[in-house]
């Protein structure tokens, strides 16, 4: 992260979402807190279902209620609290200062509308541009993301173009107003390999030019170790590790990120078999008490199984993992020895 980077763009503190069915209610996510600077890529990952997803929603504010109610804490963009200004005031920042690429294209682009119409509405939305004006700007869109014969794809409909062209009409309609931050929702999930690199450089070649903060949703631990500077690892909705990239994939400290990445196929030689997370993710109806990760943890102690688990920091001082192991006590030390 650049030295002159000293105030984030985005401060996320306490984030916390809930779904409600019935007289149920379930955290989905649980007091996250970031900050996401100019230029950097911040990533989180972890298993489907652990609240990625729902973070980006919760942001941008765009929960379906219900079942969803209000997120609470604090999402700080230049000054003002996203989760507590009017829906009027953030309309106009969601899509035009904040934007996002949702996971699967063909769901988030309109089926009955042209591309053209769908880029020519954010024109329009966003930027005051009509007519002729924003016909253009849609057609410098499709081309700035590498999109061949533009002015022919503006009339072309969704469903006959590729998944990579989707997704880069996706992307298109997410830089036009040259936003501050882009969301990356899974951009290269339902792509093959070949076209998973293209977007990638793609993104990454634009964020370049614009000098944008990314904030990028994966599962997949290659796409964070080419993209991100820092990494948040999350399980059932909390962030149980987080730090810059290398000390995160260097020195794993929470025993679930060191499950995933010793889950993950290896080009080392003596890595004979892959070596699966025992047990399941728990549901969010049945939460374990302490450490949700404790049942299937190697490491697990009786102090993992009751009460808050606290935030420890490592060195360097940017990493920190929500984990006993680290609390400094002679059995936390016995415990990983013997394990």
């Amino acid at each position: 992260m650049p030295q002159e980077n000293k105030f984030p763009v985005l401060k996320v503190r306490d984030l916390t979402t809930q779904l409600q069915i019935g007289q149920e209610k379930w955290t989905v996510v649980d007091h996250l807190g970031f900050d996401l600077y100019r230029g950097q890529t911040l990533a989180l990952v972890g298993e489907s279902g652990c609240g990625k997803s729902l973070t980006a929603l919760s942001i941008m504010r765009i929960l379906p209620h219900p079942p969803a109610l209000p997120p609470t804490g604090e999402v700080l963009y230049q000054g003002h609290n996203l989760l507590t200004i009017p829906e009027k005031e953030m309309r106009r920042i969601r899509g035009a200062k904040i934007a996002m690429i949702f996971q699967d294209p063909m769901s988030a682009l309109n089926p009955v509308y042209s591309i053209g119409n769908q880029l020519i509405e954010v024109a329009e939305l966003h930027l005051g541009l009509f007519g002729e004006e924003a016909w253009n700007k849609a057609s410098e869109a499709l081309k700035a993301v590498g999109i061949p014969d533009a002015e022919e794809r503006l009339s072309a409909y969704p469903h006959q173009l590729s998944g990579g062209l989707k997704q880069r009409v996706m992307i298109a309609m997410a830089m036009m107003c040259e936003p501050d931050i882009l969301i990356a929702d899974e951009p290269t999930t339902a792509l093959d390999v070949t076209i998973q690199a293209q977007v990638l450089e793609l993104i990454r070649h634009l964020q370049r030019k614009k000098g944008m903060s990314l904030l990028l949703i994966t599962h997949d631990m290659g796409v964070v170790a080419e993209m991100a500077d820092e990494v948040i690892v999350m399980y059932m909705a909390q962030g149980i590790e987080r730090g810059k990239i290398e000390d995160v994939f260097e020195h794993r400290a929470h025993p679930y990120t060191k499950g995933l990445f010793q889950s993950r196929p290896s080009l080392d030689k003596r890595q004979k078999k892959l070596q699966p997370i025992r047990g399941q993710v728990p549901t969010f109806r049945h939460i374990p008490s302490g450490c949700r990760f404790h049942p299937r943890c190697p490491y697990v102690m009786d102090k993992c199984k009751q009460g808050h688990v606290p935030d420890f920091t490592l060195e360097p001082l940017t990493h920190v993992a929500k984990c006993w192991l680290y609390d400094g006590t002679s059995e936390s030390q016995e415990r990983k020895e013997e394990a």
